[in-house]
């Protein structure tokens, strides 16, 4: 299988905020977050890592360090990795459905454009 590298952007919420940056801003595990900052820039060179399909266009990015963080995103196109929102094994229930509602809130805006 070969691999290719991908555009990383954010999902950005109609009022201006953009989740995944917050989330990870707010972290207090320093290590954790360059670990999570590591993992992006693999998935940027075409390495998606440990990750699985969640069902309904988004994927989980696993990070195996800390509280088991993960990364959720959307794949638009062939290139593009469109960050959602992070999270942590203890909320993953939770993450998981706002991620899908911000996926499913990207498409219909960009469905409009």
């Amino acid at each position: 299988m070969s691999t290719y590298p991908y555009e990383i952007d954010y999902y950005v919420t109609e009022d201006g905020s953009i989740p995944f940056k917050e989330w990870l801003e707010s972290l207090r595990d320093v290590q954790g977050r360059a670990r999570i900052r590591v993992g992006l820039d693999r998935v940027r060179l075409g390495n998606l890592g440990d990750h699985r399909s969640l069902g309904g266009g988004v994927q989980e990015l696993r990070i195996a360090f800390g509280l088991g963080y993960r990364v959720y995103y959307g794949i638009e196109g062939r290139r593009i990795v469109l960050i959602l929102l992070g999270g942590d094994k203890s909320s993953q229930k939770r993450d998981i459905a706002k991620a899908k509602q911000f996926w499913r809130d990207q498409q219909r805006r960009s469905a409009h454009d």
